[in-house]
Parts: C-alpha cells; sequence; structure tokens
C-alpha cells in the first residue's frame, strides 16, 4: 500500500511539474537573452520557461496559433495586428517589453547624403516593415510617397524616386546579411544585434516610437493563465529594466 501511494505521489509529482512547464517562441537578440535572464526568478515561482528560438517572423504566431508553443516574445503591434487581420488568428499582446531602433546601414558610405544614383536598398518583405522603412526614406527625402504617413506603403505607393533607387524587398532574417552586399540595409536591431552591427552607427534611425514596444504575445484562451501573468510580471520587472540598460547600453531601451 505504501509502495503504491509513494508511486501515485511520483506521479502525481511529475504532473504538476509539467503543467507548469511554459512554452516560450522568441528571437534570438534581445528577445531570448531577456528571458534567460528571468528564468531563475520564474523558477522560483514554480514556472519552469522553456525557451523556444526562431529565425524568422512568422513561425512564432503560426505556432502560437496552433497551441504548439504557449506565448512568443518578438514584435510589436502594428504587425500582430496585421498578423491577425490578414491569417483570420485572434492573438493578444500581454504586455510591453522594450523598444528597438529601426535603421537603413552601410558598409559602402558614412552619410546618407553620399547616396549615389542606382543605389541598391533593401527594406523587409512583409508589409507593415516595408511600408516603415518607405516612410523613413521619404523622411529622409530620398523618395517620395503618395501618403507620406502611410505605414502600409509598398513600393507601388512611390511618387518620385529622383536618385532612381533599387529597392529589394528581403525577409527580415536576411537584411543583415544584405548590409555588404547593397548600398544601404534597413536591418532590425534584434538582427543588428545578433550580427554585432552598432545600432548607433545607423544611417537613417526610427528611435523610440511607442507605437513599436516589443510585446509578450499570448491566446485569448491563455492570457489569464498564472504562468503567463507571472512571466509578464517579470518582464515588466525593474530587474529586467536595469538589464536592459545595462546589457544593451542604450542599443534598445525599456518600453514599460
Amino acid at each position: 500500500m505504501k509502495k503504491t501511494l509513494a508511486v501515485l505521489a511520483a506521479v502525481m509529482s511529475l504532473s504538476i511539474h509539467a503543467n507548469e512547464k511554459l512554452i516560450v517562441g522568441a528571437t534570438p537578440v534581445p528577445h531570448a537573452e531577456i528571458l534567460e535572464f528571468i528564468k531563475p526568478e520564474l523558477a522560483k515561482e514554480g514556472v519552469d520557461l522553456e525557451i523556444k528560438v526562431f529565425q524568422d517572423f512568422i513561425q512564432p504566431n503560426q505556432q502560437l496559433a496552433e497551441k504548439r508553443i504557449d506565448a512568443n516574445y518578438y514584435q510589436y503591434r502594428p504587425f500582430l495586428d496585421e498578423y491577425n487581420k490578414t491569417r483570420h488568428t485572434d492573438l493578444v499582446p500581454v504586455v510591453g517589453v522594450h523598444i528597438e531602433p529601426f535603421g537603413a546601414y552601410s558598409t559602402k558610405i558614412k552619410n546618407i547624403a553620399e547616396l549615389k544614383e542606382g543605389a541598391s536598398v533593401s527594406i523587409p518583405n512583409d508589409p507593415v516593415n516595408a511600408g516603415r522603412a518607405l516612410v523613413l526614406l521619404n523622411e529622409a527625402g530620398l523618395i517620395t510617397l503618395k501618403d507620406p504617413s502611410n505605414t502600409l506603403s509598398t513600393p507601388k505607393d512611390i511618387a518620385a524616386n529622383p536618385k532612381k533607387l533599387k529597392i529589394r524587398e528581403l525577409e527580415g532574417a536576411l537584411l543583415a546579411r544584405s548590409v555588404s552586399q547593397v548600398d544601404l540595409a534597413f536591418v532590425f536591431a534584434n538582427y543588428a544585434l545578433e550580427a554585432g552591427i552598432d545600432t548607433n552607427s545607423a544611417l537613417i534611425v526610427e528611435k523610440g516610437k511607442s507605437l513599436y514596444v516589443e510585446y509578450l504575445v499570448a491566446r485569448p484562451d491563455n492570457i489569464n493563465d498564472p504562468r503567463i501573468q507571472k512571466l509578464a510580471k517579470a518582464l515588466n520587472s525593474d530587474a529586467v529594466r536595469q538589464f536592459i540598460l545595462t546589457r544593451y547600453k542604450g542599443q534598445i531601451a525599456p518600453g514599460f
């Protein structure tokens, strides 16, 4: 009898432990690094945080919608809203964590005024971020958009291109690699940091817009799960704020 009770207790213990696992998808830098930082604290609170690292911007949302992971942390609201709209999902933001600069880099010129006629420019290939890059090109006086305030502009919305820039749309993860291959490349800060690019070296930069705070994202069915709420609280802690300020030295900023 005692042996049976011991076996049952062990099974229950394993079951409880399994139920407390939380799988969160993230891109490597800085998202996965921030999650790794809070992992020990969450363990003290009974949450076994498993970080699943992705290199693209589609799979983390797709796997969250399919319930293959419990949450993700890698995106801002405009991207999430566009994903929900086009993929007919209802993923929901939980808390904002940090803000990343989005900039254009070059190994061929030192100043944006040096950009020559016919220069090649790589931009993200998804609707939200392509528009974001085009708006920045418009603000820099390099192109004129039909609607300069439209962050969903596409290359077809370019009204004037006096320098005859050759716009190349690339998948987000390939942009950092394209810096040495084109005259100007727009790169997300997470990929820039991962590639060892100093975000302060951007020739065009958009910094600190609250619209682009990166969020922890969950589903309607699990947003109130105690494990998700513990994770949210940890991500918005003073410890994480200090970690961001110390680790990234101003290259990204707290968004809470």
